[in-house]
């Protein structure tokens, strides 16, 4: 009878309540790939990803029939490739760029994650290069993602490199500006970046990871809204248990996935990633969860409370489910990929400097939020540094994912399409930070055994 019943709760999540697996990523380590001639170095990586990937949708789209458990993406993930192409005598690197883009496509991915650079002290060649070729990287390929970490607990905040990613930023909305600057959807900058995020646009495989490795991404917050729903007056500690007890029935089913796609293609599994990743689908939302505790709207007093007991009790429902939990797992809130935050944009109920503090108790950052075209390089590089503290000082990941939208402003509303969505244009503060900005340097690692 009891299981009768969970098979009943598990049909419902998928069918009524939008449970899915957001991905599966392949993570594919290139080391072995490195030539100091670049076509050689190209050729090797095409042919490792084209091998290694070539059953990944195949097997993906099989289990999930099989399943009957929606699997969103086939995703692969590969080491930066700052650290690839600098080992050649290549100096430019956009063919590189152009090869994972042609393996992505053979394979039948949807995307591929790792044209990056890891820079929390300092750049070599290959990070400068490869950070230098993102606007043409993203304007010139169709599935690449790329990625910046330039920052940690341990080391600090790189602000020359902060400085440089206003710049790039800019430059790759110039570039993609026919399509409402969309290139920028496809670049995140980082500090405390994880080597096993399976998550776009973020994803790279770490130098610390085996060689071959299946991450998975799990999906749920219309579960996770239905359950509270039916516990309208619950309390505080109520309702922290009954997110967690979805979160474990969540969890189970993505281990199940992720187990069976490890297996059937011979790859050791990796990490679930329990995150809370919203569409813009109704019923698919984090925003909406967060009404349901009890808020008008998203951004309302006491939203970043709310999102921190979501986060947490999202975290310790999963870790009872799993062995395996990592990535970046918590509460997503991206701003064009939910359609309770894209409301709560429009109508003002939440704010850029709002969205900035709810990072704080988040799994990640600043997420797909649109600004306007014609804000300073200095301004994004500012909100930049912004988030790097809070993820330096916090220990944690954060990241942002800001698209200045090229020839539009506060009013308008930017198209992305798919899972992307949609967005208004947010208000940016207006006042400067040119000269904080244009300092170099880099801002010291905090104090760690002395914290307040």
């Amino acid at each position: 009878m009891a299981l009768f019943k969970n098979v009943i709760e598990t049909i419902q999540m998928i069918e009524k309540e939008k449970l899915d697996i957001r991905t599966i990523t392949m993570g594919i380590s290139l080391l072995d790939c490195v030539d100091s001639d670049g076509a050689k170095a190209r050729q090797k990586i095409y042919d490792k990803i084209t091998t290694c990937a070539q059953n990944l949708v195949k097997e993906g789209e099989r289990i999930e029939t099989e399943l009957g458990i929606p699997i969103v993406n086939k995703r692969i993930s590969v080491t930066p490739i700052s650290l690839i192409a600098g080992a050649s005598n290549d100096s430019d690197y956009i063919e590189f760029a152009k090869t994972l883009d042609k393996a992505a496509s053979q394979v039948g991915v949807n995307f591929i994650g790792g044209y990056s650079a890891l820079c929390p002290k300092g750049f070599t060649n290959g990070d400068l290069r490869t950070i230098q070729s993102i606007p043409e990287a993203l304007a010139t390929t169709e599935k690449v993602c790329a990625s910046v970490n330039l920052g940690s607990s341990q080391t600090g905040i790189n602000m020359d490199a902060v400085r440089l990613m206003g710049e790039i930023i800019k430059k790759t909305a110039y570039n993609t500006r026919q399509d409402d600057s969309i290139g920028c959807a496809k670049l995140v900058v980082f500090c405390n970046a994880v080597e096993d995020n399976p998550f776009m646009a973020g994803a790279f495989h770490g130098v610390g990871e085996p060689d071959k490795v299946i991450h998975v991404g799990v999906s749920g917050p219309g579960v996770v809204k239905t359950a509270l729903e039916k516990c309208h007056n619950a309390s505080f500690d109520e309702m922290a248990e009954i997110i967690k007890k979805t979160a474990f029935k969540i969890t189970r089913a993505g281990q199940l996935v992720g187990t069976t796609v490890s297996k059937r293609l011979g790859v050791p599994f990796g990490i679930l990633d329990l995150s809370l990743a919203p569409t813009p689908s109704v019923g698919d939302s984090v925003a909406r969860i967060l009404e349901e505790m009890g808020l008008e709207h998203a951004g309302a007093p006491g939203t970043t409370a709310a999102l921190a007991m979501l986060n947490d009790a999202v975290k310790k429902g999963g870790i009872m489910a799993s062995t395996s939990v990592g990535g970046l797992s918590g509460a997503f809130i991206p701003v064009s990929e939910d359609e309770g935050m894209i409301e709560s944009a429009e109508i003002g109920a939440i704010t850029l400097e709002k969205l900035e503090a709810m990072t704080c108790v988040c799994s990640v950052g600043l997420d797909m939020i649109a600004i306007p075209g014609d804000t300073p390089a200095t301004t994004i590089s500012g909100i930049i540094a912004d988030e790097a503290a809070i993820g330096m000082v916090n220990h944690k990941t954060t990241a942002v994912r800001l698209i200045p939208v090229y020839g539009k402003t506060v009013g308008d509303r930017a198209e992305f399409g798919g899972l992307l969505g949609y967005a208004p244009i947010m208000k940016v503060n207006p006042y400067s930070c040119d000269h904080f900005i244009n300092r170099s340097g880099k801002i010291p690692p905090p104090v760690h055994s002395f914290k307040n």
